[in-house]
Parts: structure tokens; sequence; C-alpha cells
């Protein structure tokens, strides 16, 4: 269990010092992934004038789990509003969701609180209805570890 509390809260610690440098003013955010072999891998959002074509922060870091071919064990992404404003932490939408679920259920992604307080729970606890739970798992090739 300090394990894993600790893999979150350097996950953190990762996100707001690397938000600090990159967006030393404004707004920023950052995405931590952690994989299964020990990587912590960041992205931020990509900027584009339209914004319909924009990605979501955690896109990067899970195109480098694939590069590497790595599992991964944890998301989180953290945003704040401007320099002054408090970090927040932002649990993954919907699309986010189906392409961690790659990864299996089990995967823990940091969720938005009432308190703010760090919080990671499994991909199953967050969605107990999904769609995928009329399928037999083996039949769900897109979806195993291996």
């Amino acid at each position: 269990m300090n394990q894993v509390k600790s893999i979150e809260t350097e996950m953190y610690n990762i996100a707001t010092e690397f938000i600090t440098k990159r967006y030393p003013t404004g707004w920023g955010g950052v995405a931590v992934i952690h994989t299964d072999d020990g990587k912590f891998l960041t992205s931020v959002s990509i900027e584009t004038a339209n914004s319909s074509v924009d990605l979501c922060i955690e896109v990067g870091a899970m195109c480098e789990a694939h590069k590497f071919n790595s599992c991964v064990s944890h998301c989180l992404c953290v945003v704040r509003d401007d320099e002054n404003s408090p970090f927040k932490v932002l649990s993954p939408c919907g699309v986010c969701q189906e392409r961690l679920r790659f990864w299996g259920t089990d995967v823990k992604v940091g969720v938005t609180t009432p308190d703010n307080c760090l919080k990671f729970v499994t991909l199953e606890n967050l969605q107990p209805y999904h769609w995928t739970n009329a399928y037999p798992f083996e039949t769900l090739e897109h979806y195993s570890k291996d």
C-alpha cells in the first residue's frame, strides 16, 4: 500500500513541477502515466487554432506507453487556471477512459474530488456499468494486456 501511495504522490509532484516549468504564467496542464516497468511518462495538451481537433492531455503519454510496449498502471491529469490558482485533478474523460481500458480495468486513475484531495480509483470502480460487461473478457482482444 505504501508503494502505491508513493507512486501516486510522485506522479502528482511530477505533474505540478512540470506545470510550473512549462507554463510559468497562465493556464497549465500535464498528464503523468506510470507503467508497470517503472516509467513515468508525461504529456501536455496540444494547442491548435481549431479546438475541435485538440487532444486530451493524457494522449501523448498513452502513445508513449504504446511505443515502449509498457502496461499502464496509473494515470493522472493535473491542471491549474493560472499561476495564482490551485492545482486541480481532472478525472479522465469518457474517451480517455476507453483508451486506458486497453490496459485493463485495474488501471488506477486520478479523480476529481470535492475537497481536491489526491484520490485514485480503478477504471472498474469508475465505470461499474461499462459496455464491455456485456461480453466475456477474453472476446475483447483489443482490451487484453498480452
